[in-house]
């Protein structure tokens, strides 16, 4: 092995036998080279073998002070992560990759309706282009699974019934007009910031509009947005971004560590006679559907703040009981009072978990033993999270009142 500070080959040892992106750092913490790799470890490992690689790859490696990763899915996914990184941090070492005409392009064309290609050239054609990207294979991989995500048309000129790729939910169909220009346009557009590396403002804004389509009670669309998001949760490196927001949440809420398993939970009511709760429970950033609990409200008189307790009680007295492991952060939709009824519960019962709740009309946050509310920016990363996950809270709470009432009016 080369020599590297202790703390390095610590962080060496400690890197996961999985697919993802890796970023060496020099000593000032600048990115200098960009990789991605099947297995992190196995790869990253391999700078500091004694048989690496040329006379320019020994220069680099003397020059890495640090090393930082990004978890994904597949190969497939750190592909594409790995280019927007590229075009971001522009490293020293990755100025062949950037310049290197051999490797295929991602390209948008300027279409009425746009297509997503693999090509070989970067045309004067009015398109948009991304990359290079090193492997044609992984290339075609990762495009498969952006067109899940982002459906497009492919078919020119347009024939006039739709084709397989509709059926299969790859195209949504312009030709016979099931998507208007505008509509489409904007799945474009989600799927260039995508690959720009734009994924906290794309997450955000998909988030919003999954509250909004579940406010409306159009529950068949708020849940393509939620699955959308996780997806492209999957696919970005969320344990990259979900760290930036616990950072920054645990610095906001003086919390003692990174919140790793947040639960929150949301009261849905149309009149006194149907009232539901719900909780989600998401680990690392991402949904753990497995955890997901649905409450009928047992109490016959209807009190919102009477409700969040009974909610509570319920779900966390199995702490007690040994069923369930505590959360590392609640969130509660509602204000002052609604915080106030968990608390006591959680006091009732003897845990000292860290609860806030979350007001939906002006997004304050609200701390126990804390008279003002906090006011977050609207691009704070930790509002993001928060907000995420409430809004999760509120659509799976609206979909059980919609079940119970279908279920009653069959009855």
């Amino acid at each position: 092995m080369i020599k590297t500070a202790d703390n390095l080959k610590q962080k060496i040892a400690s890197i996961p036998d999985r697919p993802g992106v890796y970023l060496m750092r020099d000593a000032s913490g600048v990115v200098i080279y960009i990789g991605k790799a099947a297995s992190l470890k196995k790869r990253v490992g391999s700078y500091f073998s004694k048989q690496y690689g040329s006379a320019k790859q020994m220069a680099m490696v003397e020059k890495i002070a640090d090393i930082d990763y990004i978890l994904t899915d597949s190969e497939a996914d750190a592909l594409i992560l790995e280019s927007a990184l590229i075009k971001r941090e522009r490293p020293q070492y990755n100025v062949s990759l950037r310049d290197d005409k051999n490797y295929p392009l991602l390209k948008i064309t300027s279409e009425n309706f746009p297509r997503l290609l693999a090509v070989r050239r970067r045309l004067d054609d009015g398109a948009v282009y991304f990359g290079p990207y090193t492997d044609a294979a992984l290339l075609r991989q990762a495009i498969k699974v952006l067109r899940k995500i982002f459906p497009y048309c492919t078919c020119r000129p347009f024939p006039k019934k739709p084709c397989l790729n509709y059926d299969i939910g790859l195209c949504p169909a312009p030709c016979i007009g099931k998507i208007s220009k505008k509509e489409y346009a904007e799945n474009i557009k989600d799927l260039r910031l995508f690959l720009e590396g734009k994924n906290d403002e794309l997450l955000a804004r998909l988030s919003k509009e999954m509250l909004v389509f579940s406010k409306k009670r159009n529950f068949e669309k708020a849940m393509e947005l939620r699955d959308k998001i996780s997806a492209l949760s999957s696919m970005s490196g969320a344990a990259d971004i979900y760290e930036a927001q616990s950072r920054q949440l645990r610095h906001i809420l003086k919390l003692k560590k990174n919140p790793e398993r947040i639960e929150a939970f949301d009261i849905s009511s149309i009149s006194q006679h149907l009232v539901v709760g719900s909780m989600v429970s998401f680990l690392e950033g991402r949904p753990d559907k497995n955890n997901y609990r649905r409450f009928r409200i047992k109490g016959e008189k209807f009190d919102d703040c009477a409700a969040i307790s009974e909610i509570v009680r319920r779900r966390y007295k199995r702490i007690l009981l040994g069923e369930i492991n505590s959360p590392d952060l609640i969130i509660i939709d509602g204000g002052k009072g609604q915080l106030s009824a968990a608390r006591a519960e959680l006091d009732n019962l003897r845990l000292r978990i860290p609860v806030i709740s979350i007001a939906k009309k002006e997004e304050e946050i609200f701390l126990p033993q804390q008279n003002n509310p906090i006011k977050l920016n609207i691009d704070s990363k930790a509002l993001t999270l928060i907000r995420r996950i409430r809004d999760e809270a509120h659509r799976f709470a609206l979909s059980y009142h919609r079940l119970l009432r279908k279920k009653k009016a069959m009855a």
